[in-house]
């Protein structure tokens, strides 16, 4: 079984925690005190993991790190569909990882935001919180032309893909860090529809989808 070295308050865990429900990807959450504790700095965790950073999984003795790295491995080996990461589809595949790089870019704006104002982060939280909506108008532009396209999720297609694991929760936890989403009506259509995927779970701050 999986190991997930996991904090239940990290977007960049419950990324892992979302895909691996979704698959149905049986796993274990080993809790790492990542605040106030600051165990993952510790010299035992860094025996896992150097970097001292979560996520990082444990598959049967093969350890990998980097939230987004991840994503594609759990997405590559356990869905049979592979519907969530088209390794078939060269166009979709360079398309997925311009937008994991993206994410990247929210996790270092919206999220970071977040860990200032909820866990005193020592962030730029000026710069977090304009990064962070330059970032948004141009995910808003790119989903209302797809919604004019029949297509709902971020990647060509029509089925969601990694990418929207990887920018969903630092856009749904936006709020925390100061940074509104009522601006961006499409980013939050889009987010509705992200919560109606089979198997979809939340964390706290992410609620399910309204009922009718």
């Amino acid at each position: 079984m999986i190991k997930l070295y996991d904090f239940e308050l990290s977007v960049n865990c419950y990324k892992q925690r979302l895909l691996m429900s979704i698959l149905g990807v049986e796993f274990e959450s080993v809790l790492v005190d990542f605040f106030p504790g600051s165990e993952h700095k510790g010299e035992e965790f860094k025996k896992v993991n150097p970097l001292g950073h979560i996520p990082v999984i444990d598959d049967g003795g093969f350890v990998l790190r980097d939230a987004h790295a991840i994503l594609i491995y759990l997405a590559a080996k356990y869905d049979p569909t592979g519907n969530w990461y088209r390794t078939s589809d060269p166009e979709l595949i360079g398309e997925t990882a311009q937008w994991l790089l993206f994410a990247e870019g929210t996790t270092n704006t919206a999220s970071a935001a977040r860990l200032h104002d909820s866990l005193g982060y020592p962030f730029d939280i000026d710069e977090c919180r304009s990064g962070a909506h330059k970032l948004f108008r141009v995910l808003e532009e790119h989903l209302w032309f797809r919604e004019q396209e029949g297509l709902d999720w971020i990647c060509s297609g029509d089925h969601p893909t990694i990418a929207d694991i990887a920018i969903f929760p630092d856009v749904m936890l936006s709020e925390e860090g100061g940074v509104s989403s009522q601006p961006y009506p499409a980013i939050r259509r889009w987010t509705d529809r992200v919560k109606r995927i089979p198997g979809f779970v939340v964390m706290p701050g992410i609620f399910p989808a309204a009922t009718a």
